[in-house]
């Protein structure tokens, strides 16, 4: 038996909605995939490739076996919010799967989402209050995933919660950064009600560090969860960069998203009849050739600077590591031309007025038109990484795009962020944020870390030594 590959709704639909891609494999698919699992004596999946330990060979005897309640009652032994996982994790379990010696993997994230949804459909996930209430009180600044992970880890020790978010809902990039494509947001809705029933406060619309002191929460509270992300793009400094037509990634897929859940009356960019140019290949850069091709982009295309990854498990990264090579997400399916080792040099000016109706731009602002790329060779070390390029002479061109974005990943926590000096936090050299615990100040998630996945972040906010 084979593993399934036909995981989404057709192109031609799927490419004209903002519904999530894939499509529910049914319970007797799934019941053939798990009954793959070997329950290896030393389960990768479990104890090296899942953040969050999940009882991977356990969950898929289960469902194997169609016990979708005791399934159900595994998975959530250490995971909390299994919707969100099961729809956007890429699935680190499956890389460590020992399948992949002599085969393809077994199927984990969709069985995983197959296991919740039928426990939301039966009723059988409930708010989990406290036993005992321990009489103390923590504020968590930011509700993306590692704040809420904290806050659901937390209350179930018997802390009384509140969460502050600085948007008008919780979510962080679960909400305002991934496509409702890849993650309906009444999912989070969903999970917000029972996390209420269960006593969680949430103060949103309020920016801990302006609206509200950092350093007043931390004298009001025993102790202070920081899961701020890292809230700064990296930007592409190059000449041309002050032209009209550049954007950040989340400018467009936080607007699109803010429109979609009606917070906004219309997004504020729009890719219809334009070509669009995304710089950055990763997750991010995908994310934002779907929506491009939503809106009905002319054209899409996406660059690189980094070589093109092997077709195969890269020899550098032998399992069980998470594997070195191409991926194709479903955004790239749906029609995009992809470019690898390409170093973007400067921003080109549109030769006449642009007539975009983008509201941060007029008939009269120089408005970009292309940008120029040359080609670079990469060396490698010994083991297959790439380490080190130079240009290839010769090999400028100009990438025509009246729409760019810049999608290149996240840095750390800017060292002018209020809360930084408010709650006395020092940083490493990346800029992340050092927990202090003598204070009962702890960081978790991304702002301690570094840009990561969101399952990692989820096990951060499970990892906090409060009692």
């Amino acid at each position: 038996m084979q593993r399934i590959h036909d995981i989404y709704r057709p192109t031609d639909e799927r490419k004209c909605d903002w519904r999530e891609v894939e499509r529910m494999l049914s319970d007797e698919e799934l019941k053939e995939q798990t009954s793959r699992c070997m329950n290896c004596g030393q389960p990768f999946c479990h104890a090296y490739g899942c953040p969050l330990g999940n009882f991977v060979p356990d969950q898929n005897r289960a469902v194997a076996q169609g016990d979708w309640k005791r399934a159900y009652a595994l998975l959530t032994v250490n995971s909390d919010f299994p919707e969100f996982t099961s729809r956007i994790c890429p699935a680190l379990c499956e890389a460590s799967c020992v399948h992949q010696l002599d085969e393809e993997s077994v199927m984990v994230r969709q069985s995983e989402k197959r296991i919740i949804e039928t426990a939301f459909e039966n009723g059988w996930v409930v708010p989990r209050p406290p036993e005992k209430e321990n009489g103390k009180s923590v504020a968590v600044i930011g509700a993306g995933p590692a704040g809420l992970s904290a806050a659901v880890t937390l209350r179930r020790r018997g802390w009384s919660v509140t969460v502050y978010e600085r948007r008008a809902n919780i979510g962080g990039l679960l909400r305002y950064g991934i496509p409702c494509f890849k993650l309906d947001k009444s999912l989070i809705d969903r999970r917000r009600a029972i996390l209420e029933a269960e006593g969680i406060r949430f103060v949103t619309g309020i920016e801990v560090g302006k609206d509200l002191s950092a350093e007043w929460l931390a004298k009001h509270n025993d102790a202070v969860i920081v899961a701020i992300g890292t809230p700064a793009a990296r930007d592409l400094k190059i000449p041309g960069r002050e032209l009209a037509g550049i954007h950040l990634a989340l400018e467009l897929l936080e607007g699109q998203n803010r429109f979609l859940t009606g917070e906004i009356s219309a997004p504020p960019i729009s890719a219809k009849g334009k070509d669009v140019l995304v710089i950055g290949g990763g997750d991010t850069g995908s994310d934002c050739v779907g929506t491009a091709i939503r809106h009905g982009a002319k054209s899409v295309t996406q660059i690189e600077i980094m070589p093109k990854p092997p077709d195969e498990r890269g020899a550098s990264t032998p399992w069980p590591l998470w594997p070195y090579m191409l991926r194709t997400s479903s955004s790239h399916k749906e029609g995009c031309e992809r470019r690898w080792n390409l170093n973007s040099l400067r921003f080109v000016e549109s030769d006449s007025p642009t007539t975009s109706h983008e509201p941060r731009t007029t008939d009269h602002e120089p408005h970009v038109s292309g940008v120029e790329v040359e080609t670079v060779e990469w060396e490698f070390s010994p083991e297959g990484r790439p380490v080190k390029f130079h240009a290839v002479p010769d090999t400028r061109e100009i990438i025509k795009a009246d729409l760019v974005f810049l999608a290149m990943g996240f840095t750390g926590v800017p060292a002018e962020n209020p809360i930084v000096a408010q709650l006395g936090l020092t940083q490493t050299p990346r800029t992340a944020l050092i927990s202090d615990s003598s204070k009962n100040i702890f960081c978790v998630g991304d702002c301690a870390s570094g840009a990561s996945l969101v399952v990692r972040a989820l096990a951060s906010g499970k990892d906090i030594p409060l009692q």
